[in-house]
């Protein structure tokens, strides 16, 4: 029971990391980061059916749907700190790994990547984006963020 309350705490200190990119991103760079409006208004939008929009922006608002995209946020980020357990084992939690942490933020790409920029009507690998380098650029350093934050939190709570 403590190696999941470890995880969580480490999911939620990753996904934390995570937004102070974004943040850093939004504030610093100047370019806006994900709205998570948007992925609330997807996740808000499965039950009727609908997977796929043409462009998730044209799709109508839907009431909750910031809040939506915020719980799973966190709860997608809770759910990925369990990647360095598959990686490494129940070790991770105790002596955190680096190359863990980062691999398991790599492979969360495949999310953005795979499921939901297609879904949002912006292909895959955000193919159908105006600059989709630029796109998968910010996607890979916002998910090298998380890796890093997943290092950073389970090194913190090791102890």
């Amino acid at each position: 029971m403590m190696i999941v309350f470890k995880t969580v705490i480490t999911g939620i200190g990753a996904t934390l990391v995570m937004d102070l990119w974004s943040w850093c991103q939004k504030h610093v760079l100047k370019v806006p980061p994900l709205n998570y409006a948007l992925v609330g208004r997807w996740i808000l939008s499965l039950p009727g059916g609908t997977f796929y929009h043409h462009t998730i922006a044209s799709s109508p608002r839907m009431p909750g749907e910031l809040f939506a995209g915020w719980v799973f946020h966190y709860l997608t980020g809770i759910l990925f700190a369990f990647l360095p357990l598959l990686l490494n084992g129940p070790v991770w939690l105790s002596e955190p790994s680096f190359s863990a942490g980062l691999l398991a933020g790599l492979l969360t790409l495949f999310a953005p990547f795979i499921i939901l920029q297609p879904a949002f009507g912006f292909g895959i690998a955000a193919s159908r984006m105006p600059h989709p380098w630029r796109a998968r650029l910010l996607s890979l350093l916002t998910h090298t963020a998380y890796g890093f934050g997943l290092y950073v939190t389970a090194l913190a709570i090791a102890g």
